[in-house]
C-alpha cells in the first residue's frame, strides 16, 4: 500500500497539476492539505471519474483537508477531538482496507502559529495563533494516544508545519523565532513521537538536505533553500510494514506546482 501527503496549496490552482502527478505516482491514497474549498465545491467528479474515492473536510478560502484512496475507505471521521469550538478543518481520518490487512490513516494540517508574540524575557508567549498550534498540538497527542491503544497500523500524514531538527532546513539560523522551530514547537512534536511512532523519511534517510517545501519567494527553490515540514508517523504496528519512503522533490519544479512537495510511504498491506 502506497500512501501519500501532499500539501497542495489549493485545489483550484492544482486542477492539472495533481491528476499528473497521481497518474505518474500512482499512490493507493492520498492525504492532501490545503484543499481551500468547501465539501460541496471541490472537484470530486473529476478525481471519480480517475478511479478516486473522494472523501473531504472544506472550509472556505483557507485550510481544508481530503483523502483520495483508489481502495476502500471506512469509518470516516472529521475534526480533531478535544474542542468542539474548534471550527478550523485540519483533520480527517479513515480506514483504508488493504489487500491483507487495514490501516488507519489520519490527515491532518497542523496549525502554522505564526506570528509569535515574545515576553519581556524574550519567550515566546502561547497566545493567539501560537497559542492555537501548542493547544492542537496537544489535542493531537491525545488522539494519537488513543490510536495507539488499538494496537492497529495507524498513519499520521500531513504537513505539521514543524522543522524537527536543524538539519531539516538549508539555514537553519533564519528559523530560530519561528513558530515552525522555536524549542516549544518542537518539544510538542517530540512528545507525540515518544508516544512510540516512527517518522518514517527520518528513519530511511537520515541525511541532511531533505525538504519537502520551498517558498514561492526569494528564489528558494533554485537555491535550494528549503525546509522538511511534511511528516508520516507511523505506529509500531504500522513501522513493521513499512518497506519504502520519498520524497517527490521534482514535482516543485513542475507547471503551476504547488509549494510542497509529494511525501510517501509503502506498507506491506
Amino acid at each position: 500500500m502506497k500512501i501519500a501527503t501532499f500539501n497542495i496549496n489549493g485545489i483550484k490552482a492544482r486542477l492539472e497539476a495533481l491528476p499528473r502527478w497521481l497518474d505518474h505516482a500512482r499512490p493507493d491514497v492520498v492525504a492532501l492539505q490545503e484543499i481551500k474549498s468547501v465539501d460541496e465545491a471541490f472537484p470530486r467528479a473529476l478525481f471519480e471519474d480517475l478511479g478516486w474515492r473522494v472523501e473531504t473536510h472544506g472550509q472556505k478560502g483557507f485550510n481544508g483537508v481530503a483523502i483520495l484512496s483508489r481502495l476502500p475507505l471506512e469509518d470516516v471521521r472529521r475534526g480533531l477531538p478535544g474542542d468542539e469550538s474548534d471550527e478550523q478543518a485540519r483533520w480527517i481520518e479513515a480506514t483504508v482496507i488493504g489487500e491483507s490487512r487495514a490501516v488507519r490513516l489520519c490527515g491532518l494540517y497542523l496549525p502554522n502559529g505564526n506570528p509569535v508574540t515574545f515576553d519581556a524575557a524574550d519567550q515566546p508567549e502561547a497566545s493567539g495563533k501560537y497559542g492555537y498550534k501548542l493547544a492542537w498540538m496537544e489535542r493531537m497527542r491525545a488522539r494519537a494516544a488513543d490510536l495507539l491503544a488499538t494496537e492497529e497500523p495507524v498513519v499520521l500524514a500531513g504537513d505539521y508545519n514543524i522543522i524537527p531538527q536543524p538539519e531539516d532546513a538549508a539555514r537553519p539560523e533564519t528559523w530560530t523565532r519561528d513558530a515552525l522551530f522555536l524549542p516549544q514547537s518542537r518539544a510538542a512534536f517530540r512528545r507525540i513521537l515518544n508516544l512510540g511512532y516512527t517518522e518514517a523519511i527520518r528513519a530511511q534517510h537520515p541525511q541532511p538536505g531533505v525538504y519537502t517545501f520551498w517558498d514561492y519567494q526569494a528564489g528558494a527553490w533554485e537555491r535550494n533553500n528549503g525546509i522538511r515540514i511534511d511528516h508520516l508517523l507511523l505506529s509500531p504496528q504500522a513501522a513493521d510494514l513499512l518497506t519504502g519512503s520519498g520524497i517527490d522533490k521534482a514535482e516543485r519544479a513542475g507547471e503551476k506546482p504547488s509549494d510542497h512537495v509529494p511525501v510517501w510511504i509503502e506498507l506491506e498491506a
